[in-house]
């Protein structure tokens, strides 16, 4: 599923027009966004919790050229599916 087939289901389920529902959805993620740069983690009951992670120094290898070298410390965003959804997913699919 892309962002414009998101927006055509949430205008549908919402009863929005796609503008709307697009203005929303980006108002969202943006919101996301904002909270996970000032390293908070966002929770959305029944859905999961949106959060920053910082991953130490290690070493690493180019795998082209089979180099070795050290890959930097950084922080990246990180979601955990709540499990109420894991559960739904597993009975729709397993």
């Amino acid at each position: 599923m892309h962002k414009s087939d998101l927006v055509d289901a949430i205008a549908d389920r919402a009863g929005l027009t796609k503008k709307d529902a697009d203005k929303a959805l980006q108002a969202t993620l943006e919101t996301i966004e904002d909270a996970l740069c000032e390293e908070d983690k966002v929770s959305l009951m029944g859905f999961g919790t949106f959060e920053v992670r910082y991953r130490e120094e290690r070493p690493g290898r180019n795998p082209s050229t089979g180099e070795h070298m050290t890959i930097p410390a950084s922080y990246a965003p990180a979601f955990r599916a709540s499990k109420s959804l894991k559960d739904k997913v597993n009975e729709i699919l397993g």
